[in-house]
């Protein structure tokens, strides 16, 4: 695991106490052969949903001078230090904003078929931008955005989640424009909480493109670790570059 995204998940903790046959040759027989090629054809080219999204998820190339990580094998491996691996270890006092606390705890949004996350970042001190796409049944994206933009009004005053004994309290939400208009429709929120003291900023983005969402989320994990107020942003580069290659 890279160091930086190790720290990245360490200083996210300390929030967290404020507040993851092919075909072989011909067949023996032409019987054989009228029988089964069309059904093995299919099934040599049909690409699954995991596939799909590793295919599609941003990478080093895409955005230079940056580097990206496997924020899902991060999560795995940090264990204490990710706030929660799945979404039944978290508990909201306003359900209604739980998509808030999905998103802002690289958890997916209602129940894709499949996600993977990324983490991007210039450096060790430097904010951290995770990248999280996700794949869905027809209709569920669209459901998951709207119920994400509902808790965007909703939990305006700030809300508190709780997970594995860990409490991340945000002081508001508010909603805002997006870095880079895509895909179908957008939401943009920015959040503010407070640790030792210290007011700190995060920015999040998601994005629909047909029943695929991208979901990005900036933390400065430095700047939390040692008081200093941040404001995290989300870099225009890498939304840019991931908003490209959705479907």
């Amino acid at each position: 695991m890279h160091r930086a995204t190790k720290a990245a998940l360490s200083t996210l903790a300390l929030l967290s106490l404020t507040s993851l046959t092919a075909c072989g040759g011909e067949s023996g027989s032409d019987a054989d052969s009228a029988q089964k090629p069309a059904a093995t054809a299919s099934a040599e080219k049909q690409e699954t949903p995991e596939e799909r999204l590793k295919q599609t998820v941003i990478t080093k190339a895409d955005v230079s001078g940056m580097d990206v990580s496997d924020a899902d094998v991060a999560t795995s491996d940090a264990g204490e230090y990710a706030f929660a691996k799945s979404q039944r270890e978290v508990t909201v006092e306003k359900p209604v904003c739980a998509p808030l606390a999905y998103a802002m705890n690289q958890l997916p949004l209602d129940e894709p078929q499949a996600d993977v996350t990324r983490s991007v970042s210039k450096g060790l001190n430097d904010p951290f931008t995770y990248v999280l796409l996700a794949t869905y049944e027809s209709g569920r994206a669209e459901s998951a955005l709207t119920d994400l933009s509902k808790a965007v009004d909703a939990c305006a005053g700030g809300f508190t989640a709780k997970a594995n004994g860990n409490t991340s309290a945000y002081d508001s939400v508010t909603a805002e424009k997006p870095v880079a208009e895509a895909g179908d429709e957008s939401v943009a929120f920015r959040s503010t909480l407070t640790f030792q003291g210290v007011e700190h900023t995060v920015h999040t983005q998601a994005v629909r493109s047909g029943e695929m969402l991208a979901v990005y989320f900036s933390v400065d994990g430095t700047a939390i670790a040692n008081a200093r107020p941040s404001d995290a942003k989300l870099p225009p580069a890498v939304v840019k570059a991931q908003n490209a290659k959705l479907a």
